[in-house]
């Protein structure tokens, strides 16, 4: 893992909130958004080499994630994400940036992408297709990967993924990239976020706003009803051939969902694909960014 003193330390107030993120290089913005369970140096490998090559690399702590706020009564929904990205993006640039998403970073940015395709340049999402909420009816592989999901619904979600230390969290990463070692400094790291006020409640409220119709809020009804849209967005999209979370048929047929150039690749890794394989996936990047 990079020390922490390779990156810049920032907060900006966006959407109602304060977001803090860290930040490498300075020119165009590239918005780099993680995912569950996960922090913004999931990007550690891909953030010096952008930097280097004259980008301005931001990712935020998602809402929920300490030290960004944890609101008590959320919303949590995807559609609150997409809100979160597009007033960021309105902050930290004024003109078109580029967004890297990984797992819920990659459906905040497809949704800000579809809202708003002007102020997105291009995207790369990593590890979860567009649409795949249709794979949780039409797909009995991806139920039994998605269990998880489920089960964070039930009332005792918090007290089982918290006992024995977040041995849950250890354990998903585990499924989810299997064979692959992850830093024992990384995994500390993500439990101590996890053990701050408010953030394993906001962190599983995610699944519990999308998922429960209960949960949505009105407001967001507008974002919600076009999160299935097509992406007007040059798109690289990759995916790891053995992730353990959502399983590499459900990448099928993707270049359905855009409109603008659409790159599939597939990479011998897991869910963790850009953390396993760096140079791989720095590569891809940087050749679709030059294109």
């Amino acid at each position: 893992m990079q020390p922490d003193i390779d990156f810049r330390m920032g907060t900006v107030q966006a959407n109602g909130l304060n977001f803090s993120f860290i930040e490498m290089g300075q020119g165009p913005l590239i918005l780099a958004l993680h995912g569950f369970p996960d922090l913004p140096h999931t990007f550690h490998h891909q953030m010096p080499c952008l930097a280097a090559a004259g980008y301005r690399v931001v990712a935020p702590y998602m809402r929920g994630y300490f030290p960004t706020d944890a609101p008590s009564d959320g919303p949590y929904e995807s559609s609150a994400l997409v809100q979160d990205v597009l007033a960021l993006i309105d902050v930290l640039s004024p003109k078109p940036v580029i967004l890297i998403g990984h797992d819920w970073g990659a459906s905040a940015a497809y949704g800000a992408s579809i809202m708003a395709p002007r102020k997105v340049l291009k995207l790369i999402t990593i590890a979860v297709p567009p649409g795949l909420s249709k794979s949780f009816i039409t797909n009995p592989d991806q139920q039994r990967r998605s269990w998880y999901m489920f089960f964070f619904q039930m009332p005792f979600a918090e007290t089982a993924v918290a006992h024995n230390d977040y041995a849950f969290l250890e354990k998903l990463w585990q499924d989810w990239s299997p064979g692959w070692r992850y830093p024992a400094e990384e995994m500390t790291a993500l439990k101590a976020t996890f053990q701050k006020t408010g953030v394993l409640r906001a962190a599983l409220n995610y699944y519990r706003h999308s998922l429960n119709p209960a949960n949505h809020r009105p407001e967001l009804a507008h974002i919600r009803k076009h999160m299935n849209d097509p992406i007007g967005v040059p798109t690289l999209y990759i995916h790891g051939a053995k992730d353990g979370c959502i399983g590499i048929e459900t990448t099928q047929g993707l270049e359905k969902a855009f409109t603008k150039k659409f790159e599939r690749k597939i990479l011998d890794g897991g869910h963790f694909v850009h953390r396993e394989k760096p140079e791989e996936v720095n590569s891809l990047i940087d050749a679709f960014l030059k294109d």
